[in-house]
């Protein structure tokens, strides 16, 4: 049995630093201190996003008063620092990343050497995401609607990146896809699911490797080459080389006998990149790819074709399992997917 691990995903938890403040270094008697004497004070921040994950290249800019001006970049982390900045003058912190809404900070007031940490720095998604006006591109339409499926999550914590919510949905540019993918595959939950189901498959003795740590380590290894190989395969290259949309689309309308139809039948009809339905290439060849390349890493006694049409069988069952709970009960259970029109 292959390991199945598309759907599975993670929770960046991040802790915002305390406030440290520095104290007020005071002239000695008889002197008096200038602003240009005393030192340099510091502003930092972490930016996230109203769902906890961090922003990264989001435009910063630091104002203060006369011409006290400067701007920066979060970095992969989110993080920002702003240095050698006057005391005892007001900074207020401004944020306009693209698909936010702007974010200012309360006015600052610092103390010589201070270093004043900006806490809760949370960028709500602007309601130009959630509901995609025709004057945008269609490149910036698709780009806004990745960005919605990158925060949702089931319970808040189970990641639902391979289905769209949107009335309108637009095709993934190539680019997409891939970014999807290594979305989903990158995911703290991906790396967990993998080592959860390999303590599984060694209580069970699946998968001839044995026992001990040694092999638990080798059942971990299979797991997520199989999860990688599957997703890449089906969600990116073959949807970028056939030109197919490797989402679930919620049709959420209907009779419940026509959305579970629409369900059922995901894992075999997919939509084009051409807004039409086409038999579901990618996701198929995708499964059948990576159960053949699982046979140059398993043992020996668990390879073969029948194991490989085996493993796909198991598979397909599980997509259409997750289509039907994608159309009936996810939606419910993803609080992001309620903020969408």
């Amino acid at each position: 049995m292959r390991f199945n691990l598309r759907f599975i995903s993670f929770v960046f938890l991040i802790a915002a630093a305390p406030v440290v403040p520095i104290p007020v270094m005071s002239a000695q008697v008889g002197q008096s201190t200038s602003a240009e004497d005393r030192p340099a004070a510091k502003i930092g921040g972490t930016v996230t996003d109203a769902y906890g994950d961090v922003v990264q290249g989001a435009p910063i800019v630091l104002e203060g008063d006369g011409s006290d001006r400067q701007t920066a970049v979060s970095n992969e982390n989110g993080v920002f620092q702003f240095d050698r900045l006057k005391p005892g003058i007001s900074y207020h912190i401004t944020i306009e990343a693209n698909g936010f809404d702007s974010w200012k900070s309360p006015t600052v007031i610092l103390n010589p050497g201070q270093f004043f940490y900006l806490q809760n720095i949370k960028l709500k998604l602007t309601v130009l995401v959630a509901s995609v006006t025709v004057y945008s591109s269609q490149e910036q339409i698709a780009t806004q609607q990745v960005i919605l499926q990158e925060h949702q999550r089931v319970l808040g914590v189970f990641p639902n990146f391979y289905v769209t919510y949107a009335k309108n949905p637009v095709p993934l540019t190539p680019k997409l896809k891939f970014r999807l993918a290594y979305k989903a595959n990158t995911d703290v939950v991906t790396f967990a699911g993998v080592a959860f189901l390999a303590a599984v498959y060694q209580a069970g003795d699946m998968l001839d490797y044995g026992q001990g740590w040694d092999a638990y380590g080798k059942r971990v290894a299979a797991g997520y080459a199989d999860s990688t190989t599957d997703i890449f395969i089906g969600g990116a290259i073959l949807p970028s080389l056939l030109h197919q949309d490797p989402r679930y689309f919620y049709q959420g309308t209907g009779s419940n006998k026509s959305r579970a139809f629409h369900a059922i039948f995901s894992p075999f009809v997919c939509r084009g990149d051409n807004g039409k339905q086409q038999p579901n290439y990618s996701t198929i060849g995708g499964d059948l790819a990576s159960g053949a390349i699982s046979n140059l890493y398993y043992p020996q006694s668990n390879r073969g074709v029948g194991l490989v049409f085996q493993g796909f069988a198991v598979t397909t069952g599980v997509r259409m399992i997750n289509g039907v709970l994608q159309e009936f009960l996810l939606r419910k259970l993803t609080p992001s997917a309620r903020q969408q029109n």
